[in-house]
């Protein structure tokens, strides 16, 4: 079985709106649906968990049922941060998946995740046991002596960028939630389930990735969003 954890937990302060960034309406469609109806199409996805933001499940649901989002199967609460909001959605599963299924986690906020990005995660995690959607990183990175200067760079070559969706084995993803919770490995500040895995020692495998795949956090990103949308291609 693969499991979709999709993360709707957040409150979206930085977009300034009054309703979670996850349930801004876009051509009459909350973001969070754009982003459900990919793993809802995907043939190799079985059933959705999304760990949502209190107060929000029977929204999401009512919205689910309207759009046919048939493979919703639980609605639970988030934690203070990511990593406790995957972390809930990880433990949730525990009696429910089996050893070798495959867990995709997602953010709900990423909604052009596309499907052939999607079917290369799960094969990846299938052959691997676990795999991160990465692209090329094309920018230059400098490391600062202080907020002023530098004297050194690090190659672009040697880069990648890595977001969701991320695929692991569940049985894998559980231990590594449990270890790195009882020990406080991995799990503050802006980590995640990549980063933490690399703080354990795990190595993580490359999968194909899209730089239209965007995290939508501000209104700036709403508005590509939107323009991505209208492009006939999307139509």
């Amino acid at each position: 079985m693969n499991v979709a954890i999709i993360l709707a937990g957040g409150s979206g302060h930085r977009m300034h709106q009054e309703i979670p960034k996850q349930f801004i309406n876009v051509n009459d469609k909350p973001l969070i649906i754009y982003t459900l109806e990919t793993f809802q199409k995907h043939p190799r996805i079985d059933a959705i968990l999304v760990v949502c933001i209190d107060g929000w499940h029977e929204i999401l649901k009512a919205y689910a049922k309207q759009h046919g989002i048939s493979k919703l199967q639980w609605v639970i609460n988030g934690g203070e941060t990511g990593q406790e909001s995957i972390r809930n959605g990880v433990y949730f599963l525990e009696g429910i998946c089996k050893e070798d299924d495959i867990a995709v986690i997602h953010d709900g906020i990423r909604p052009m995740i596309d499907e052939t990005i999607l079917s290369d995660v799960i094969v990846k995690c299938g052959i691997y046991g676990n795999a991160v959607t990465s692209t090329p990183y094309n920018e230059q990175i400098f490391v600062k002596n202080d907020e002023f200067t530098t004297k050194q760079y690090i190659p672009r070559d040697t880069l990648r960028k890595v977001a969701t969706p991320q695929a692991y084995k569940y049985g894998l993803l559980l231990r590594a939630y449990k270890k790195a919770f009882q020990e406080g490995i991995g799990i503050y500040g802006s980590s995640y389930t990549n980063t933490m895995m690399t703080e354990l020692g795990e190595t993580l495998y490359f999968a194909s990735g899209s730089d239209k795949n965007i995290k939508i956090t501000t209104q700036d990103d709403l508005d590509l969003f939107k323009a991505l949308l209208a492009m006939p291609k999307n139509k």
